[in-house]
């Protein structure tokens, strides 16, 4: 390939991001310079997170740069490189995705074995997503043998490994809600869910109480909105909710209307504690150590929903927000 393709951020969305919000640049591919490496992008990420770097608002996060590259997972081949460590052909996993070409500081990419997992793993149920699930999941909501969960947005990369790993860590119950039929009967066929609820069919406090008669002990939100609502009203006492997750409000243009039972916070003395995953680094080792043989062996599945070509990238995150995906939302370039 003679040339490299960018996709940058043209305006900051007000309300759904649109087409004309990206710009899709062909440029130079660049040169690693010394002390770096040129890494050719095989597959780049679309995460609901970067919903909320393209606007300038107050955020944990830095907002991308307008009329820059935007940035994210990837995971590519060395091309070129100036540093001892790495070698061309090496696959690495980097933060600067939505490119077709990156050049890295050696710290900021790691060597990756394509012959232990399929390499779009590494973007989902081995990488940023999976670790997302199993640290809000286990250390976060405190998880424990025997209790009922709840996993909103259940059939994404995120809310798909929660619900599994927590039937194979002795869950009593496993509930997820999903926007369409055929997620809901994914999530209890394929996914080994306990009972699923297309959110779209009901009012989600209806559905949750008919799906968890007995209550809930941990939620994990990737929605917020009704479903916090629900949770909060179906949650037993001393109930754990880790909250990922508000893919309701990323797009709103008015201030959402936040649950109107948050008093029964207090009776039932849930805990509800917000994460991000950049802080749980820490496990990423026993997070492998531990999913790793479950993906090999088939205990915990995954799915993934493949988009060809840089060019669609604008358009596979806006079908992301719209939960359009089954699972991992990747581009293959």
């Amino acid at each position: 390939m003679s040339s490299a393709t960018e996709v940058r951020l043209a305006a900051r969305p007000k309300g759904w991001p649109t087409l004309d919000d990206f710009s899709i640049v062909d440029t130079e591919v660049p040169s690693p310079g010394p002390g770096r490496l040129l890494v050719r992008n095989l597959l780049i990420s679309v995460d609901p997170y970067m919903r909320g770097r393209m606007s300038d608002a107050e955020s944990y996060i830095a907002p991308y740069e307008l009329g820059e590259a935007m940035q994210g997972g990837a995971v590519g081949e060395v091309i070129e490189s100036t540093v001892d460590d790495f070698r061309p052909g090496d696959v690495v996993q980097h933060g600067l995705g939505w490119r077709t070409h990156a050049v890295l500081e050696p710290q900021h990419a790691r060597k990756i074995d394509p012959d232990v997992a399929p390499l779009g793993a590494y973007l989902g149920v081995l990488g940023m997503p999976g670790l997302t699930a199993y640290a809000g999941l286990l250390e976060v909501a405190q998880f424990k043998a025997g209790d009922t969960v709840f996993v909103s947005g259940a059939a994404g990369a995120v809310g798909s490994v929660v619900g599994q790993l927590a039937k194979l860590k002795g869950a009593k119950r496993v509930i997820g809600s999903a926007g369409s039929d055929a997620k809901v009967a994914h999530l209890t066929g394929e996914l080994g869910f306990d009972a699923a609820f297309n959110y779209k069919n009901g009012p989600v406090a209806d559905q949750l109480a008919a799906a968890a008669p007995d209550g809930i002990d941990v939620y994990f939100d990737n929605v917020g909105g009704d479903h916090l609502e629900a949770a909060i009203g179906n949650a037993n006492q001393h109930a754990r909710f880790a909250v990922c997750g508000m893919i309701s409000a990323y797009n709103a243009t008015e201030p959402p209307v936040a649950p109107r039972n948050l008093t029964r916070i207090i009776g039932w003395r849930i805990t509800i504690r917000g994460f991000l995953v950049y802080d749980q680094y820490h496990l990423r080792d026993k997070f492998v150590a531990d999913v790793a043989p479950m993906i090999a062996d088939g205990r915990l599945r995954y799915e993934e929903t493949v988009v060809d070509g840089i060019r669609n990238a604008p358009q596979a995150f806006l079908d992301l927000l719209g939960g359009a995906n089954t699972g991992k939302m990747i581009i293959r370039l």
